[in-house]
């Protein structure tokens, strides 16, 4: 069977492509897939020594996770966005309403006015905002696993308003190139209190720094470029994969 594998930031720069095609035999896991790829010489190093996550069809997986024709395997580097904060007890609150919730990853700048005037509500008495700004650089420039960036950035803003009982809240994060002094997240919360509103917003844009597969480099004035390290995804683990999986690979840009 032939299963597609995705890779990104450092991986992608190591393998010089962003995809890998590997031929496995019926019932093969993603250990084995990966035992395969850490047979490539361009791969075989850097799996040995970097922490990666690995997601199939978009969702968090681990080595046992067994693959089928047509999967998509990404493993996912260390995140730029720094470690995840633990969150104390669900402090849900009953509302009359479903909180309602915007999320998208885009590659145009973005506008803090639109994801306030989303998230105000008529049941809130205060709405908090948040932006994440290029500092100290002339420019950043982000990539991300869009299709499951975009999918765990919905995910997560569900979840955070839902256990803070929050009227609403929007998230937005820009891809591409972003200029010093400009945003490259926002995240918006509002809801009956501060407290609630200011702990919704708080958790958001720290699981979305921590969770959602989105690497940055940084373009100093001279456009010297430096990769930012990151911290390992959720459950990552350095893949020394030593299995004897009997598989053909085949790369491609």
């Amino acid at each position: 069977m032939t299963v597609s594998v995705r890779l990104f930031s450092l991986l992608r720069e190591r393998a010089g492509c962003e995809r890998v095609e590997l031929q496995l035999d019926d019932g093969a896991t993603v250990a084995d897939a990966l035992a395969a790829l850490a047979r490539l010489p361009s791969l075989s190093e850097v799996l040995g020594r970097l922490p990666v996550q690995l997601a199939v069809n978009r969702d968090y997986a681990t080595a046992a996770t067994p693959l089928a024709e047509e999967d998509e395997l990404a493993l996912i580097p260390p995140l730029s966005g720094g470690a995840q904060r633990t969150f104390g007890a669900d402090r849900t609150r009953a509302v009359n309403e479903a909180p309602r919730v915007h999320t998208a990853v885009v590659e145009h700048a973005l506008e803090l006015a639109t994801l306030a005037e989303f998230v105000r509500d008529g049941r809130a008495g205060a709405i908090v905002t948040f932006q994440g700004v290029t500092r100290e650089v002339s420019r950043l420039d982000y990539e991300a696993y869009r299709e499951m960036a975009g999918e765990r950035i919905a995910a997560i803003a569900r979840d955070c308003a839902r256990r803070h009982g929050l009227c609403a809240l929007a998230a937005e994060h820009r891809l591409g190139p972003v200029a010093l002094g400009e945003p490259s997240v926002i995240v918006a919360a509002s809801a009956p209190h501060r407290d609630e509103a200011f702990a919704g917003a708080r958790e958001a844009i720290d699981r979305i720094k921590s969770e959602a597969p989105i690497w940055k480099v940084e373009v100093d004035a001279a456009g010297t470029k430096r990769r930012v390290h990151g911290t390992p995804a959720p459950g990552a683990r350095v893949a020394g994969w030593q299995a004897d999986a009997t598989s053909t690979t085949r790369g491609s840009a």
